[in-house]
């Protein structure tokens, strides 16, 4: 398919590897202005940045300016969002029309950043954990438009598992009636983001990034119109202890039941509460994830292309 989208500006050095059957890693702009505090939100990006290219790859951070979808944006569009934070749109699927015809900022969440890529011609995404089924969504219905959005598009995303504020359980079963393939590379149980286990298995364990490669090819040839989710577990030496986390994790959650918040103010509101709690180790953490989960991509990329 030639990707074409009247509202698309993709980078030049993105359209020319893609052009090339170069490898190309799509990144998220949400962790950059919800994600963490400034500056070290942009150090972060950038970095990223930097890996996904020492990694072979060339990196596509997503992005929504000025009303414009962006496949690849620049250190100073980085930094604009980095010191703006808050203040720009969390952007889901739902956001995109809206916010190309106001002609707005939006930060691109899981979602978002697959549709873009997608328009873009990128197969593969390195993010840093995907939202999922959250905890009493069978009271609430609160499910992550994250999980629809596997089921969708057809871009390859390369994560730390889901977040540990979720239901994991919950989260599992909804991939498998959506018929999204959930791989486990070098683990066949689920990681749970800031830990290397859950208690959950996952579909398939593989240790190749050519395998993954292959596989997702295969859907593709198959005509499949979904994507896959490659969990990748955080590094043994940065990963948290499974207990301290959890409790972390609980606390927070009473917090937020307590002060009635909701909706996609949630999970920014968690982060930052278990940051709190942990004395800021958890933060350390979610960056090593993301550096590891865009060597990954990058791999995984490189092979696709080959």
């Amino acid at each position: 398919m030639e990707p074409f989208c009247q509202y698309l500006d993709i980078a030049p050095e993105v359209q020319q590897a893609l052009n090339e059957h170069r490898p190309v890693v799509a990144l998220e702009s949400t962790i950059i202005s919800h994600g963490m505090p400034y500056p070290q939100n942009v150090e972060t990006a950038l970095k990223v940045e930097q890996t996904v290219r020492e990694s072979g790859a060339i990196p596509a951070t997503i992005a929504i300016i000025g009303g414009r979808l962006k496949a690849g944006i620049s250190a100073e569009e980085i930094d604009y969002f980095g010191k703006k934070g808050v203040a720009i749109t969390k952007a889901s699927r739902r956001d995109i029309p809206i916010l190309t015809a106001k002609g707005e900022d939006g930060a691109a969440t899981v979602a978002a950043t697959m549709i873009i890529a997608h328009l873009a011609g990128i197969q593969v995404f390195a993010t840093g954990g995907i939202g999922g089924v959250h905890r009493g969504a069978e009271v609430t219905m609160d499910i992550s438009a994250d999980l629809d959005e596997l089921a969708r598009t057809p871009v390859m995303v390369v994560c730390a598992g889901a977040k540990s504020i979720l239901d994991l359980g919950l989260t599992l079963e909804y991939l498998e009636t959506k018929g999204v393939p959930v791989i486990g590379f070098g683990t066949e149980e689920l990681p749970a983001f800031y830990t290397r286990k859950s208690g959950f298995q996952v579909n398939y364990r593989m240790d190749e990034p050519k395998a993954i490669a292959d596989a997702f090819a295969v859907q593709q040839q198959l005509g499949y119109r979904s994507g896959m989710l490659v969990t990748n577990p955080i590094p043994q030496e940065y990963a948290m202890d499974y207990d301290v986390i959890n409790t972390a994790i609980n606390e927070a959650i009473a917090r937020a039941a307590k002060l009635g918040i909701k909706g996609k103010d949630t999970t920014p509101y968690l982060l930052n509460e278990i940051k709190e709690i942990t004395g800021g180790k958890s933060l350390d953490a979610n960056i090593q994830l993301v550096l590891n989960n865009a060597r990954l991509a990058s791999r995984i990329a490189a092979a696709l292309a080959r």
